[in-house]
């Protein structure tokens, strides 16, 4: 790092990504800075900077050596940062330690037979709340909430119908349940029923893929619409609705193709903005007909959604939302990118499924395509084929949002 970078980034202070330590920091609050960063986002370590950006210069010997030995004792699992030394005119030398966003979460400091987790909030390092410890097993792969049981539920909350029907047509599966203990084996086997202390209940996937009403034991479920007739939200919306039920439809599988006999929360959305994503022509065709003219590509809204009920953090306790304003429709998914994945990774192709059970389960309906590319051969293609413009995607520590331009 040059001279003026450094005397840059201390110019601006500490912040959730930049902390100041003297180096003769105790090694246990060394491992907190680094693990409270890696758990968040990623950052920087100054040593023998003062918290008001004075700059003491390195006194401890054999720095690098003392610090990697922090790295290797304290810290699980084990990460390596990139150390460098800058000289500054004065002689004086600051080390940096610099470090990415850690992919294997939670990273905890192992100190006197304990094991903490922290985090980053603004640019103080502190204790993990329970929710946000869920939140970092979850991004790190050991955490899948999808198949948690949701209290209160049993097999009777499930639409035996839609089940039948996913087992019968969609999975052409000739061994149908013939009674309640066989069906409990089979839904234990699927994964939408867990035992717990000789209980069965609902997973969240089983649920919200076939729960008769989700919303009733998981408020977080279903999703939220709303349509303005100007491009900001107002006190008066032309359309506010909760949809709740089953994320997949019931379908007659015919050689022909197949006919849907009953939607579900998909083709309820769907229905639901219709008239807010068109208009009809003022003349009629040759047929007779009113043409409908569409704001946005069909196929793309309809992926949008898709991706949100596919990939939402569970363990964020709101709704999915859409929105419609005057310029642009809004998909907003509760949840960051699962681990290593980015905006520009999402829109290459990469795939990182965080919900790999409802995934599938979209997936044998067709409501997923067997590539994943939704991103890259849909929305991106067919909303700029349709409107000229790009679509957006916006993620903050909270929500990844899709916007399609009008």
């Amino acid at each position: 790092m040059l001279k003026t970078e450094l005397l840059e980034i201390i110019a601006n202070g500490e912040n959730s990504g930049v902390e100041f330590k003297r180096d003769d920091i105790r090694p246990e609050q060394l491992a907190k800075e680094v693990v409270a960063m890696a758990n968040f986002q990623g950052g920087k370590l100054l040593l023998e900077v003062e918290d008001d950006g004075t700059i003491s210069g390195v006194q401890r010997p054999n720095l690098e050596q003392w610090v990697m030995n922090v790295m290797q004792d304290k810290i699980h699992p084990m990460m390596l940062p990139f150390y460098e030394e800058i000289k500054l005119d004065d002689a004086k030398i600051v080390a940096l330690l610099s470090f990415p966003q850690g992919i294997s979460k939670p990273y905890v400091v192992r100190d006197r037979g304990r094991e903490d987790i922290y985090i980053r909030v603004g640019s103080i390092s502190r204790l993990a709340t329970r929710e946000q410890q869920m939140r970092l097993f979850e991004l790190g792969g050991m955490l899948h909430t999808e198949v948690m049981p949701v209290p209160r539920t049993d097999t009777s909350c499930l639409d035996e119908a839609r089940l039948t029907n996913y087992l019968r047509d969609i999975l052409k599966d000739p061994d149908i349940p013939a009674s309640p203990e066989a069906w409990q084996t089979r839904l234990l086997g699927l994964g939408f029923l867990t035992e717990v202390a000789g209980n069965c209940y609902c997973t969240i996937a089983g649920l919200v893929l076939f729960g008769k009403f989700p919303r009733r034991y998981l408020k977080q479920a279903g999703l939220r619409v709303l349509a303005f007739n100007g491009q900001d939200k107002e006190y008066q919306a032309a359309l506010d609705e909760i949809l709740d039920g089953p994320m997949v439809g019931r379908w007659d599988i015919e050689g022909s193709g197949k006919r849907l006999i009953d939607g579900g929360i998909i083709e309820r959305f769907m229905d639901a903005v219709g008239p807010f994503m068109s208009r009809q022509a003022s003349c009629i065709d040759q047929g007779l007909r009113r043409e409908t003219q569409w704001f946005y590509p069909l196929e793309a809204v309809r992926e949008s959604l898709v991706n949100a009920l596919a990939h939402r953090d569970w363990t964020r306790f709101v709704e999915i939302e859409v929105g419609l304003y005057a310029d642009r429709l809004e998909v907003i998914s509760p949840g960051i990118l699962t681990n290593a994945m980015t905006i520009e990774k999402m829109k290459a192709g990469q795939r990182s499924p965080r919900n790999t059970l409802i995934m599938e389960v979209l997936r044998d309906y067709g409501y997923v395509d067997y590539r994943g590319m939704g991103v890259r051969t849909k929305i991106i293609p067919l909303t700029l084929a349709l409107t000229g413009k790009e679509p957006a995607f916006v993620v903050t520590d909270d929500y990844l949002k899709t916007t399609l331009y009008r």
